[in-house]
């Protein structure tokens, strides 16, 4: 098939580029370059700048596209809080801007990188795909207008389309001799932040928040690694179903708190980190761990690498590889 991948210079989108090119795929990759560069982008991916909302110079009827992965977006909660309006016009308008161009163009394949902060503070853990959705971000709001806009499109017009709700992604990926891994600019994620202090390329580590109703009163999370997850993407392009909007939660089933992970994170690097408290962020939920039985029994995936001390080696490694300069 002919894919088209948005945010393919990214973390995830760059690794699924690799793994669908590697499968026999053509890839065209997408994005504007905001937070990611270009040399992120795999070898065999063709590679075009281009804004989310522009997509449609890309997306063409006569461009032979058969489906697409669709990942570019914003992806701080805290951020969104913040900027709600721009999380809104990037996330949500882009998006929108991307199904307008599939039914100009006929493409009627799709697979969207949502999130678990759909759910917001979930009632029940592990997390089922039909607990009750309730934000408490603009970012988690902005993925599930998109889910919704989704399921329109597939009532309308009988497309296929499934979203892929994950939770905190960790760890690289080997391609050959090439190592790939998070390179976010400015970075926001909890592992890499916290390897980065443990590396003395920060000062310090900050907890946001500790007194959530939690064992030890920091936020759980589940983790997955990115390799897992972007093996997940394949198995749902292969899974997709004209006139369904599926829905599956990926995750490991097990949650974390920060404190937790920092103990990994000293174990894994043998460093001990400078570790700040300060308030909570708004948009947290205190706990988010996925159930992953539907992704299982439905699209035949297992997490192949489950173990967080592994998932935290491979970025510690890849972190000193040189690979994210």
């Amino acid at each position: 098939m002919k894919i088209l991948v948005t945010g393919g210079a990214g973390y995830i989108g760059s690794i699924v580029s690799a793994m669908l090119v590697d499968a026999g795929h053509s890839v065209v990759a997408i994005d504007d370059l905001s937070t990611s560069d270009a040399s992120g982008v795999p070898a065999g991916v063709e590679f075009i700048r281009c804004d989310i909302s522009q997509v449609a110079t890309v997306l063409t009827p006569d461009s032979g596209f058969d489906a697409v992965l669709h990942f570019a977006g914003l992806i701080a909660a805290g951020e969104s809080v913040q900027k709600p309006g721009l999380y809104w016009h990037v996330n949500t308008g882009g998006s929108l801007s991307l199904l307008v161009a599939m039914r100009a163009a006929g493409v009627r394949k799709i697979v969207f990188s949502s999130s678990a902060a759909v759910y917001g503070n979930p009632t029940q853990v592990p997390i089922l795909e039909s607990a009750t959705v309730a934000p408490t971000s603009p970012y988690g709001e902005n993925k599930l207008a998109v889910d919704f806009m989704l399921a329109g499109e597939v009532a309308a017009l009988g497309i296929a389309a499934t979203s892929l709700r994950y939770f905190n992604v960790v760890g690289a990926y080997r391609r050959g001799t090439t190592v790939m891994g998070e390179r976010h600019t400015p970075e926001t994620h909890l592992i890499p932040l916290a390897l980065e202090a443990a590396a003395g390329r920060r000062p310090e580590f900050a907890i946001f928040g500790t007194d959530y109703p939690t064992p030890d009163g920091t936020t759980i999370r589940d983790y997955i690694h990115v390799e897992d997850l972007a093996r997940a993407h394949l198995l749902a392009l292969d899974n997709l179903t004209p006139g369904e909007h599926k829905v599956f939660n990926l995750g490991n089933g097990t949650g974390f708190s920060i404190r937790e992970v920092l103990a990994v994170v000293e174990k894994v690097t043998g460093k001990p980190l400078p570790v700040i408290e300060k308030d909570r962020r708004a948009g947290d939920p205190a706990e988010l761990v996925a159930s992953s039985d539907a992704a299982k029994a439905e699209l035949g995936w297992t997490p192949a690498k489950a173990s967080l001390q592994d998932m935290v080696s491979d970025a510690w490694d890849f972190l000193n590889s040189g690979s994210q300069s």
